[in-house]
């Protein structure tokens, strides 16, 4: 019996992303093209974007992308930021009708700025006095979910397919100097609004192909450190251990994805270069807890870049390529194609071994 092209075997959830080095925008349409060609790695339980760059008028205020179950949970929110936050600007955001997207929450975002003598009080500085309002809002505020909250940034998701997903936010609208994309093939954990990818905490946003067999170590600890895992999916656990080992704890991006995507102790053993060798087995003794196990291949966006990043054993497959100043990642030629048909250097990265891509120092 020829049962060719009437069974398949899913590879998993869709990633792309596209960055400009020079700092030049461009609009979405790119990014939703490149979703198309993998419209099979999806099943419409969630789509979304990350775009960089697109609120320059805003630059220097945190932009609050929220879900709002009913108006009286954007009530209660707005006066718990209000308590805290100068909003300069609130709004609708803008979307379109599209068949495939129902049961749409409210979708609000805010342009605000700490109280300086809120600031004060506490002692902290504006990233991580953000970070405890998103926490605090997500964790204790039923039916409100703040899913973006970076500067100059924004995430865009919703529950269906992501081409879907990209009209119904008017994402030909925005211009941004890079774009991150996902599509949703969940296995083990449900399909809502909250739960689409990407994940972001301030202006890091993560999306993800695969499954952390890790994550309640890698929860269990990061809790530890005053995040909350409330989304009811696994990925959003890598974002705040992006987040605690750069922002809190100040290693570079090579250090992140050396503790993520930890090298075995036997490939450690191996290094020539004393030094890298001590590094290496420093972070697998001090980090142990957040080094994510079982197949997955993520794109971290972050202010100014993005890092792709697979397992140490490359279970999940993930391609690069450049054209120009442009460079693209994707889970298959064919959605780098569809960016950019004429794309060039072709090539997969190694298992455990990040692409770092960052914009020319002072071009966006």
């Amino acid at each position: 019996m020829d049962v060719e092209g009437q069974i398949r075997i899913p590879a998993g959830c869709a990633l792309a992303a596209v960055i400009s080095k020079e700092g030049e925008r461009f609009n979405g349409e790119a990014i939703i093209k490149a979703m198309k060609p993998m419209h099979h790695r999806s099943n419409g339980l969630g789509g979304g974007f990350a775009a960089y760059g697109i609120y320059p008028e805003y630059r220097d205020l945190f932009a609050l992308h929220i879900f709002y179950d009913s108006e009286a949970c954007r009530s209660a929110c707005e006066t718990y930021l209000r308590d805290h936050l100068e909003i300069v600007k609130g709004e609708i955001i803008p979307t379109r009708k599209i068949p495939t997207i129902t049961d749409e929450p409210l979708i609000w975002r805010y342009f605000v700025t700490p109280l300086r003598s809120v600031l004060a009080s506490r002692q902290l500085d504006e990233d991580e006095f953000l970070a405890r309002i998103v926490m605090h809002i997500n964790t204790f505020m039923d039916g409100t979910y703040v899913f973006s909250s970076g500067k100059n940034m924004g995430v865009f998701k919703a529950v269906g397919f992501p081409e879907d997903v990209g009209a119904f936010y008017r994402l030909e609208e925005y211009d941004a100097y890079a774009w991150t994309g996902h599509g949703r093939y969940p296995t083990n954990t449900p399909g809502w609004w909250g739960g689409a990818h990407p994940f972001a905490l301030l202006d890091r946003t993560v999306v993800h192909n695969g499954e952390i067999s890790s994550y309640d170590a890698n929860r269990r600890y990061i809790e530890m450190f005053g995040y909350k895992c409330t989304l009811q999916t696994d990925t959003e656990v890598i974002t705040y251990i992006a987040d605690f080992l750069e922002r809190k704890q100040g290693l570079s991006l090579d250090e992140v994805a050396d503790v993520i995507a930890a090298p075995f102790w036997s490939t450690i053993e191996r290094k020539s270069d004393e030094a890298e060798r001590e590094k290496l087995s420093y972070l697998r003794k001090v980090f142990p807890s957040l080094l994510v196990t079982g197949p997955f291949s993520i794109i971290l966006g972050f202010d100014g870049g993005l890092m792709a990043l697979n397992d140490r054993l490359k279970l999940r497959s993930m391609v690069v390529g450049e054209k120009a100043d442009r460079v693209f990642i994707a889970s298959e030629e064919a959605a780098i194609r569809a960016m950019e048909p004429n794309a060039e250097n072709i090539w997969a990265p190694r298992g455990g071994e990040p692409v770092i891509v960052r914009v020319k120092e002072g071009a966006y």
